[in-house]
């Protein structure tokens, strides 16, 4: 197990290494986060989440890292989350083909009994994970896609006509946007609605709980975006009697400043049907536009199901750049399938 607040300089070293041979295989093109903004990531103790790491290294390289986590029995959303255990882990190229992948299952087994989850949540966007997965017996249960948005080629009129329509259609309700943390006085008002909407997005065939975003958890999400100077900016439209009817936020850094990362965007069903979903997103871009000049891209995640942002995305532009499906495996299921690689070896 690798403990980032005792690991020595050696583990760092390769683990370093490691990532960047990773970051190349799956976004090339994009900036690999710096190596003391990993690390400061890595030592963040979150307090609503059990993380564990390991690895498995030979001859002073990384071969295969392995990465786990479930929810804390203090963090909202626990008791209809708490049989949830997400799992990710990977292999070093020169290293695949040897049974590493499969070496970790046992360590899988172990943690869910732990802590008594039921379910395991892993993903894949490479053919190599799909194939190892599908091989595991685990069940393609949401798919979705890394999509991206090229800024050269927005039609900028279009983007202003939906600010406009949405004005117009919505004469009394107002855009409100907040650049960096949401201030505290309006915490409450913002998470309790955030948690209304994140709680509408399709989520296909997946066993899920609730998902609940407090005061609290806003501000340790902000403390996380802080050790790398992340910039959060959010876009909202109140309601006459100054109810939250739709929401936006984007987040950038500074050491990819090419790139936007479109987070959520949702509205209250409702209000639909006022086009105040392109009113939100085309002010966003506007704004964040203005905000960085020298942006060329959004990048965002979509849900396959999820038709109505994906009609507008595709107005705007975005194209898919990278495919991905979440499976579930019980626990169950995979202790057997673990006794059966046991009887088999």
């Amino acid at each position: 197990m690798v403990d980032p607040r005792t690991a020595a300089p050696d583990f760092w070293k390769r683990y370093h290494e490691y990532r960047r041979v990773r970051h190349s295989e799956t976004h090339p093109d994009d900036p690999v986060k710096p190596d003391d903004l990993e690390r400061a990531q890595m030592l963040h103790d979150n307090p609503f989440e059990i993380v564990y790491r390991y690895e498995i290294a030979s001859g002073g390289a990384m071969v295969s890292w392995f990465r786990a986590d479930t929810m804390r029995p203090s963090a909202p959303g626990y008791e209809s989350n708490k049989h949830v255990f997400g799992a990710d882990w990977s292999v070093h190229p020169a290293h695949r083909r040897q049974g590493i992948a499969r070496s970790w299952l046992p360590l899988v087994v172990e943690l869910m009994d732990r802590h008594g989850c039921t379910v395991l949540n892993i993903g894949a966007d490479e053919e190599s994970g799909h194939a190892f997965i599908k091989w595991l017996g685990a069940e393609a249960k949401s798919t979705g896609a890394e999509n991206r948005l090229v800024l050269g080629e927005v039609d900028w009129d279009v983007v202003r006509q939906w600010i406009d329509d949405g004005r117009k259609r919505s004469p009394q309700a107002r855009l409100e946007l907040h650049d960096g943390r949401i201030p505290d006085p309006l915490l409450n008002d913002f998470t309790t609605q955030l948690t209304s909407l994140l709680n509408t997005m399709p989520f296909d065939q997946l066993d899920h709980g609730k998902i609940v975003v407090t005061p609290a958890k806003m501000r340790e999400w902000y403390e996380q975006m802080s050790i790398e100077d992340s910039r959060h900016h959010v876009a909202l439209i109140r309601e006459p009697d100054g109810v939250i009817s739709g929401m936006t936020d984007v987040v950038w850094a500074p050491y990819r400043p090419k790139l936007l990362s479109q987070q959520f965007t949702g509205v209250r069903p409702d209000t639909r049907g006022r086009g105040l979903g392109k009113w939100l997103k085309a002010a966003m871009l506007l704004h964040a536009r203005e905000l960085y000049p020298g942006l060329e891209q959004v990048v965002t995640g979509n849900a396959a199901s999820n038709a109505p942002m994906l009609a507008i995305n595709a107005k705007l532009g975005f194209k898919q750049f990278r495919a991905g499906t979440e499976y579930q495996i019980t626990r169950d299921h995979l202790a057997a399938r673990v006794r059966e690689l046991t009887r088999l070896s």
